[in-house]
């Protein structure tokens, strides 16, 4: 046992100290307090998601919007108010609840679980991420109380961004700090997945929640220097007067949009791998079945999305102005990712084949998480074809689209693995009636709150409009939907209500409630102890985390 161990042990008995969580090393105190900050970032984010909706509710001006940005005083203009609470929603939920949900909390918890090994590679490293990430959550909230709030979406698009008078440092600064600790977190989990799986452990031996990490972390040590070099072109030319993306200066603000979306359709797969990992990790116990085809769901599925990701960037840009032949070709690109994908989707539905399947509340959120896969994969096929695209770009189906296939379908993984892996977090079980109340408020929710939206953005209505007095035949669907967010909201509340309530007073349960055969419920108690294993843990040749048959 190391030495840091040695210490977490000795002062673990004393009880909670926040100089402990404060100054830790230990990867499963770490991922919680990922945790923690993600949820924090996404309480937010559905605060101001919220007032969107409100203020879309019906046509004109609600008078409610500058309050959820804390503009009370209302000296900014409403349109600004709501692309400050825009802002605030898309990149909080992408950069700061969904990655760092993913590939903070759940891969710091889990993969050395998974592995057999004590820790990450690097722990100090691992700390600094952390805190990096935090960093970051602090400069965001700052949003609210600066006089001249980031009104720039998540995208950050010049020319606007350039000479907006909101303050676009603030996302800059926000990007490069969740940057660093994502290019921190990739170096070490690629290095602990590579070099400290348990002896005997092979690569087909690994879980699939492990190769979904690897692959979504080789993604971000690839990709993310692109964004960061983006947005610190787009600092220079704010606040240096140079002319990157200024085109009267010789620059290009398409330079921009291309730079950005190459690295953040990747970014879309850095959620879904992961995400997907969870789902197979669930599915693979509940329904108490081997992964169907596992080597074609890796080889084919994850490898082939990550060969793949970085060529699909364009259909982003369908209708930015670019030659025919460059359409046609990312068309085919767009498409042809779909296979890696379908396979992974093949092989998650086939492990429930046959399966002796308990439906817990995890178990619940992974079914419609299938649903969403569907129905947000069907819907990226008219994205993908150009002649398509042209109509449907830039309107609320595009908005309903990607939430369904990213927002929800990964929130949910997500609130699945927190389900899942709770009573190996905290030793009880989070599954009673709050829990089920919350999952159908939340399902519910959803789907009235993005079915509406779809409909809409075939008839036209546009994305990103705080006003829509152009197209007043919207608004009852518009109701519906802001129906639906209320009813989310209240899901959301109920279920973090009930996890405190579980955390502090839930039933307790055994070391493997679910009778899983991977590392983490098997060799570890629940919660696992300061070194992780009681004793080393070696695997033999024919183990596999899914060995439900023999």
């Amino acid at each position: 046992m190391s030495t840091i161990a040695e210490v977490e042990a000795a002062t673990a008995k004393s009880g909670f100290k926040l100089s402990e969580w404060i100054f830790t090393t230990d990867h499963k105190r770490v991922g919680i307090l990922y945790l923690f900050g993600s949820m924090a970032a996404f309480l937010v984010a559905g605060l101001m998601a919220l007032g969107i909706r409100i203020e879309q509710t019906a046509v004109g001006d609600s008078g409610l919007m500058n309050y959820f940005v804390l503009d009370f005083s209302k000296s900014i203009p409403t349109g600004t108010a709501y692309n400050v609470a825009l802002y605030f929603h898309g990149a909080a939920m992408i950069l700061a609840f969904l990655i760092p949900g993913l590939t903070g909390f759940a891969a710091n918890y889990l993969v050395p679980l998974m592995l057999g090994a004590r820790d990450v590679a690097f722990p100090r490293i691992n700390a600094l991420s952390l805190w990096l990430f935090w960093a970051a959550i602090v400069v965001a909230l700052l949003t609210f109380l600066v006089p001249d709030k980031p009104d720039v979406l998540w995208t950050g698009y010049p020319p606007y961004s350039i000479t907006t008078p909101g303050n676009t440092a603030l996302y800059v600064f926000t990007v490069h700090l969740i940057g660093f600790a994502s290019i921190l977190g990739a170096v070490n989990f690629l290095v602990t997945i590579i070099y400290m799986r348990a002896p005997g452990m092979g690569w087909n031996q690994m879980n699939m929640f492990v190769w979904t990490t690897f692959a979504a972390f080789m993604i971000q040590i690839v990709f993310v220097p692109v964004l960061a070099a983006a947005v610190t072109l787009l600092l220079f030319d704010k606040y240096l007067g140079t002319g990157f993306f200024d085109a009267a200066r010789g620059g290009d603000p398409l330079l921009y949009q291309n730079l950005f979306w190459f690295y953040s359709h990747p970014a879309v797969y850095v959620i879904f791998l992961p995400a997907m990992g969870l789902l197979y990790e669930i599915v693979a116990t509940q329904a108490k079945n081997p992964i169907f085809n596992y080597k074609a769901a890796v080889y084919g599925g994850i490898i082939g999305i990550l060969v793949i990701t970085g060529e699909v960037w364009v259909h982003h840009l369908y209708i930015a102005g670019m030659p025919d032949w460059l359409r046609i070709g990312m068309m085919v690109t767009t498409l042809l990712i779909s296979v890696p994908v379908g396979l992974m989707v093949i092989s998650l539905w086939g492990t429930l084949y046959k399966g002796a399947i308990t439906y817990n509340v995890a178990m619940r959120y992974v079914v419609v998480c299938m649903f969403l896969i569907l129905v947000g994969g069907l819907t990226g096929i008219p994205l993908a074809i150009t002649s398509l695209n042209l109509h449907l770009s830039e309107t609320s189906f595009v908005h309903a689209h990607f939430h369904f296939i990213m927002g929800l379908m990964a929130t949910y993984s997500l609130f699945a693995a927190i389900y899942f892996w709770f009573p190996k977090m905290t030793g009880r079980s989070a599954d009673d009636g709050i829990a089920k109340l919350a999952f159908w408020c939340n399902v519910l929710g959803t789907q009235l709150t993005f079915w509406p939206l779809f409909i809409i953005g075939v008839e036209g209505m546009p994305r990103r409009y705080w006003d829509y007095a152009m197209y007043p035949q919207f608004q009852p669907y518009h109701k519906v939907a802001t129906i639906g967010a209320l009813i989310t909201a209240i899901g959301i509340v109920l279920m973090m209500a009930g996890w405190i309530h579980a955390a502090i007073r839930g039933p307790k349960t055994s070391t493997n409630p679910w009778k899983s055969r991977s590392l983490e419920w098997t060799h570890t108690e629940s919660p696992p102890g300061p070194g992780n294993f009681p004793k080393s843990v070696q695997v033999g040749k024919d183990w596999t985390p899914y060995d439900y048959h023999r």
